[in-house]
């Protein structure tokens, strides 16, 4: 048994196999009004010797009685218990303000999805105000701002986390109207914004670390140069 993991404490992606994985199964076979249910507990060891911290999760599912055996049925809810979500521990020069509502927004997506997607938006309006000094009156005008700055698909992606967040952050005109948003939409937004991140900040922090690091040596060349004279 192996498969591919991204240890969500040093971001780095690995190949799992059993000597860092222990999964167990507890199963819930007595009658109740919720149904029979299986619960999988799966225990995982960063291999990185750096890390080397451990994930705990557990993972719901429907048990259903098929004549003569016990049978695996439809997922219903993971928990992410160690850490408690699934958040990429980000780098300290990306803005506090923009790692904890990024954060926030992971610990709530199964828990609230729309409030996920509320604080991924604020996340969002956080880092274009950041990383591109715009500041309008509100994230609509903020995007519209940066239209130019970032391409067309990336832009149509913004906009659609802007819409998606409104759901949670505005009420509708009609109280009785209920828009819901899935834990599996929450999820997406935060991979754009993870995507974000990477793109505008630690890009950026990479290609300041590497051409600094050309300066640098060109002017020692250039010190040693003018010694040898």
């Amino acid at each position: 048994m192996a498969f591919k993991w991204t240890c969500p404490y040093c971001n780095r992606d690995t190949t799992i196999n059993d000597s860092n994985f222990k999964s167990n199964v507890s199963r819930l076979q007595i009658e109740n009004n919720d149904g029979f249910r299986e619960l999988h507990v799966e225990w995982i060891v960063c291999p990185n010797q750096e890390c080397n911290k451990h994930a705990l999760t557990a993972f719901l599912f429907e048990l259903n009685w098929i004549p003569s055996i016990w049978e695996q049925g439809k997922f219903i809810k993971q928990w992410n218990l160690i850490p408690q979500s699934a958040a990429r521990v980000f780098p300290d020069y990306i803005p506090e303000a923009i790692r904890l509502d990024y954060e926030e927004a992971c610990i709530i997506r199964d828990l609230s999805p729309k409030a996920s997607a509320t604080l991924s938006r604020r996340c969002l309006q956080g880092m274009i105000r950041d990383f591109y000094g715009v500041k309008e009156k509100n994230l609509y005008l903020e995007i519209e701002a940066i239209k130019d700055k970032v391409d067309p698909l990336t832009w149509k992606s913004i906009d659609a986390t802007r819409k998606i967040g409104n759901i949670g952050a505005h009420m509708e005109k009609d109280i009785n109207l209920i828009v819901d948003v899935e834990s599996k939409e929450a999820a997406l937004l935060i991979n754009l914004i993870e995507l974000l991140i990477k793109d505008w900040y630690i890009h950026r922090n990479e290609r300041e670390l590497i051409l600094n690091q050309v300066i640098a040596v060109a002017e020692d060349k250039s010190v040693a140069k003018n010694d040898e004279k």
